[in-house]
């Protein structure tokens, strides 16, 4: 009996096995990072621009953080979401005029923002407004003012989270230590 390799198609376009990378992150690394990755989509700071005005963002917004990271998370972008962008903005656009290249990402960015998160009677009305307003794409210098805006913002993200991890530990390190001194005192 003759058997040739025969090579099956599925219609599956994916890469063979030989071609890809071997996973060099062992398996605590893995679990680590997703769960500081969890937790940073959960429990980070909202990073703000800091301004008189950094209380006047709408409570929506606030609450829509979470969820918009989480969808980031899982898209495989390590960077802040659209959502952080226009809440970091907001305050800003209250201090004074800014170039138009800013103008640009803000307004697109916000039309990307009530795009996911407003509801469909709200929507109809804002949404014949910002488009009108806002760029329908941004241009490559504008892309990669908003990539390097939201890379930033990810960065200072986990940054506030790591420290807060941090003092955390010390606090609880600390509190620990003077219980366990206080029980041998006699």
């Amino acid at each position: 009996m003759n058997h040739s390799k025969l090579q099956l198609d599925f219609g599956f376009d994916c890469k063979p096995i030989i071609n890809q990378k071997p996973n060099t992150k062992s398996n605590k690394k893995q679990c680590s990072d997703f769960v500081f990755d969890t937790m940073d989509c959960l429990t980070s700071p909202v990073i703000v621009f800091k301004s008189a005005w950094q209380d006047t963002i709408p409570i929506d917004i606030l609450k829509n953080v979470t969820i918009s990271r989480m969808m980031t998370l899982i898209s495989g972008e390590q960077m802040a979401s659209i959502t952080e962008v226009v809440a970091y903005m907001m305050p800003r656009t209250f201090e004074s005029p800014m170039p138009s290249e800013w103008v640009n990402i803000y307004t697109w960015s916000g039309l990307q923002y009530a795009k996911m998160f407003k509801d469909r009677n709200q929507r109809k009305e804002m949404m014949k407004a910002m488009e009108g307003i806002a760029p329908e794409i941004l241009s490559e210098y504008e892309q990669g003012l908003l990539k390097h805006l939201r890379c930033w913002i990810y960065v200072k993200r986990r940054k506030a989270l790591k420290e807060s991890l941090k003092s955390e530990k010390q606090v609880k390190s600390n509190g620990i230590i003077i219980k366990q001194n206080h029980l041998f005192d006699h």
